[in-house]
């Protein structure tokens, strides 16, 4: 996936706000180059599945794989549409390693602006699967919904992590998952987004 650098975000995610904060020039470079750094270890990888509703309850969803979602949120933001698209992405375990050997050797500046772009990276890679779904659906006048639902956020349990790990078969774009349902390497999620009539 060559997913666009989001410069704004990582500046944003450092705590950077345009109209109030001050960076000198020497500063700016060095952000940058870090910044660099960082995609220089960046790996992205994802994958990305379309699945039909089989039935929607008040706190749950039910798909055409047998998996169930039990969420009373997670329903009422699916509302009325019939298919989801489930998504997997990570940025690889070259940059988790990047950012432990930058915090072991006290280099802290560096390393969280490592974990800043790791981390902004991989929300832009579920972003470069929306549009790429988004292409193949408009032919049936469809498209998938900028907003995201993930596992372990409100009332969807961290194990329906578990389910989608399954589904994506994200195994075979290098990541495991942990007893507790923690995506490995750690620069990775996966989340649900709506397919909906256009």
């Amino acid at each position: 996936m060559k997913v666009r650098v989001p410069w704004d975000n990582i500046y944003i995610r450092l705590g950077y706000r345009e109209q109030s904060t001050r960076m000198d020039e020497t500063t700016r470079e060095e952000t940058e180059k870090s910044i660099a750094y960082a995609l220089s270890f960046i790996n992205m990888r994802g994958a990305g599945r379309r699945v039909s509703l089989s039935e929607k309850g008040d706190d749950r969803v039910s798909l055409a794989t047998a998996d169930v979602f039990v969420s009373r949120n997670l329903s009422k933001y699916v509302g009325d549409c019939r298919e989801v698209l489930v998504m997997g992405a990570t940025a690889g375990e070259l940059i988790m390693e990047a950012i432990r050997q930058d915090i072991d050797a006290d280099n802290l500046t560096r390393g969280s602006i490592l974990d800043a772009v790791a981390s902004e990276m991989t929300d832009g890679a579920l972003d470069w699967m929306c549009d790429y779904f988004n292409y193949q659906l408009k032919r049936e006048n469809k498209k998938v919904s900028r907003s995201r639902y993930s596992a372990g956020y409100g009332d969807l349990g961290l194990e329906h992590q578990q389910t989608m790990f399954k589904m994506l078969r994200l195994d075979q774009i290098g990541l495991s998952i942990t007893d507790s349902h923690m995506l490995i390497p750690e620069k990775s999620v996966t989340a649900i987004a709506r397919i909906m009539d256009v």
